[in-house]
């Protein structure tokens, strides 16, 4: 049974260990606790196993009614589990709470799989940003959903 909670700075170097795991170019470790511990417009969502280990994050920056998802990511063993997709529905309804009024992310053009999961969230297609991703220059689809 996986369980969902906000980020602890406690939670931090399991959270970067998943970062370092996923992404091509992780955030640092020091982004991750100015996160926790300064930037108040920041937020996470952990999924939590049954052996209360992280295997999953989603993050999110909220500026008035508006919330960015920074960052979302599922260790790959338990990927295919639906556990991205709730995250992703837990960030949602927290930003709902806080009276966010639209929530936006971008994704690599050619991730599938993720574009496939946020149209099913409601999402739709937006903008692209040209070299957007550092590592290989890929560009971003942008995507939003009225929330």
């Amino acid at each position: 049974m996986i369980r969902y909670r906000l980020m602890t700075v406690e939670d931090v170097p399991s959270v970067h260990k998943i970062e370092e795991a996923v992404f091509p170019t992780p955030w640092t470790l020091e982004s991750f606790y100015y996160e926790a511990e300064k930037n108040n417009q920041a937020h996470y969502i952990l999924a939590i196993d049954e052996n209360e280990q992280i295997i999953g994050f989603c993050g999110m920056w909220i500026v008035l009614d508006d919330s960015q998802i920074t960052n979302v990511a599922v260790l790959p063993e338990g990927r295919g589990k639906g556990i991205g997709e709730e995250l992703m529905r837990h960030a949602m309804q927290f930003s709902k709470d806080l009276d966010v009024v639209v929530m936006s992310l971008e994704v690599r053009v050619s991730n599938v799989v993720a574009k496939n999961l946020y149209h099913k969230l409601g999402f739709q297609d937006g903008g692209i940003r040209k070299g957007y991703y550092t590592d290989n220059q890929e560009d971003a689809l942008v995507m939003w959903v009225n929330l």
